[in-house]
């Protein structure tokens, strides 16, 4: 019964979605000239992910690969987001930080479920939408349709430091007056 409901709800909600133009990949781009290349070995840009990527899945963080950063590049961000959850703005599923320039890449379940403090090679996670450092898999709501899953990587000018793991808006602020190039893949995943 909860389940029809569920589905109910969510094809009730299908039109409700921020878009792509919401993402913050998209709040830079007037005014970055360099892109980054970013892919993964597990899904190509615009097509379905694999289960085991999603809470329907094993829960892991898919493996990703990013080239094509600008020379002065001193750290960058990975930034995943929902482009059509029924809110008013796209839901964070994960944040990194202060990804050493010379890591250009994420094994397939690297990123934790929960990370306190720094990972060995000095990136950190700031909170996602549950409010916790590490990954959040994606679960979409049922019959809302396909939703997009945006995996953007930002070069940095500088490797800004947070006294606490920071969600989108602090993330945001304090690397906009850093960026030096930006690229994004879109994997998707419907729960029907």
């Amino acid at each position: 019964m909860l389940t029809s409901v569920m589905r109910s709800l969510g094809e009730a909600l299908r039109p409700v979605r921020p878009g792509v133009a919401m993402l913050s990949s998209g709040k830079f781009s007037g005014f970055l000239g360099h892109a980054i290349t970013v892919s993964s070995p597990a899904f190509t840009d615009g097509q379905p992910m694999p289960v085991r990527f999603t809470q329907d899945g094993e829960n892991l963080s898919p493996p990703l690969r990013w080239e094509g950063l600008p020379a002065q590049t001193q750290s960058t961000v990975l930034l995943v987001e929902d482009a059509d959850i029924p809110l008013p703005r796209p839901l964070v599923h994960l944040i990194v930080h202060s990804i050493p320039p010379d890591k250009t890449e994420f094994a397939e379940g690297e990123i934790p479920l929960r990370l306190t403090g720094a990972a060995s090679d000095g990136w950190s996670c700031g909170r996602n939408a549950l409010g916790r450092p590490g990954w959040t898999a994606p679960t979409p709501p049922p019959g809302h349709g396909p939703h997009r899953y945006a995996f953007q990587v930002f070069a940095l000018d500088a490797r800004p430091r947070f006294a606490y793991p920071p969600g989108r808006a602090m993330l945001l602020r304090t690397i906009r007056p850093h960026l030096l190039a930006q690229g994004r893949l879109i994997g998707t995943y419907e729960r029907r």
